[in-house]
């Protein structure tokens, strides 16, 4: 038996020609938030229904709490929880009989329904809504529903797909504060979502493209992985600043809100850079720094470069 709560080893899955998942290896330990970052298709969901045994895969094996998903998700229900993005909540009834419902999915009855109902309603702060139809909830409250519903049979390990795309930031901070409460009651969780100040709050952050990690590790040593030099432009005349240095062999340029993130690699590196950069804006009003990275900047140039090498191939 693994000693990790979610092990996937070498995992594969194509639909057709297209490959989702490709040699994917990943671990998630008790009490830890594992996050996936990563754009459309980069098989963050075919991951999570695999491990919950949704989908078979091609190839690898994918286990949680020790339990095969492929051949064993029988006995791994009632200890896993799954959250996906759009989940079924159903609108004409109550905040509890919907607590109540999913109960009775999983077999969860009698004084144990009644503790695990009350548990959860004073835990997600929807004690007060009990009686109102879930259609009518904000679209934050609803996700704290679902989360609740989610969690009514006490699962060991939960995955959350996007479990706040939509949802305002302060909802998304309460949610976020909830999931960490529930790392902290020893939980494993893989959560994945778009958001990159959710990504710091996990453990550790998993980057995918195309199926494939690009890079993993604690929030805090990401930035180091940056694989070149950055540089931030600011002022007034950035349409021009980035037309400049798109013609630049060696430069990269996204727009990153009011300024623009210059990366630099090869032969244009180095401690003349700054001073090249000034110079082919010569004539602008802009002003360009050297600048770390931060994990957002980390996940644009590994994507960036990931699309290249597939062209080049």
């Amino acid at each position: 038996m693994t000693d990790s709560a979610i092990s996937i080893e070498s995992l594969r899955k194509s639909y057709g020609d297209t490959l989702a998942v490709d040699g994917l290896d990943l671990t998630v330990e008790s009490g830890q938030i594992v996050g996936l970052i990563g754009p459309d298709g980069a098989g963050k969901t075919t991951t999570m229904r695999i491990l919950c045994g949704l989908l078979h895969p091609d190839a690898g094996r994918a286990l949680v709490l020790g339990y095969d998903s492929t051949t064993e998700a029988t006995r791994l229900k009632p200890h896993l929880g799954y959250m996906p993005q759009r989940f079924s909540l159903y609108p004409d009834l109550t905040v509890a009989e919907n607590l109540r419902f999913f109960a009775d999915l999983f077999g969860v009855t009698g004084k144990d329904r009644v503790r695990r109902e009350n548990e959860l309603l004073e835990f997600s702060r929807l004690g007060e809504f009990r009686g109102r139809r879930a259609g009518q909830l904000s679209g934050g409250m609803k996700q704290k529903l679902a989360l609740s519903c989610t969690l009514i049979h006490t699962p060991q390990v939960l995955i959350l797909d996007e479990p706040t795309t939509g949802v305002d930031p302060v909802s998304r901070r309460e949610f976020w504060k909830i999931l960490g409460d529930l790392a902290k009651d020893g939980l494993a969780l893989l959560v994945s979502t778009p958001y990159m100040d959710e990504a710091e709050l996990c453990a550790r952050v998993v980057l995918m493209h195309e199926g494939r990690t690009l890079v993993e590790g604690r929030v805090d040593e990401l930035p180091s992985h940056f694989p070149a030099d950055l540089y931030s432009v600011e002022g007034p005349d950035l349409k021009e600043a980035r037309q400049r240095l798109l013609d630049v062999d060696g430069v990269a340029v996204h727009r990153f809100g009011d300024r623009l993130h210059v990366s630099v690699e090869g032969p244009v590196a180095g401690s003349q850079t700054i001073e090249s950069i000034r110079t082919n804006l010569n004539g602008l009003s802009v002003e360009v720094s050297k600048i770390e990275p931060t994990t957002e900047d980390l996940f644009v140039e590994l994507t960036r470069r990931s699309r290249r090498e597939e062209v080049a191939s």
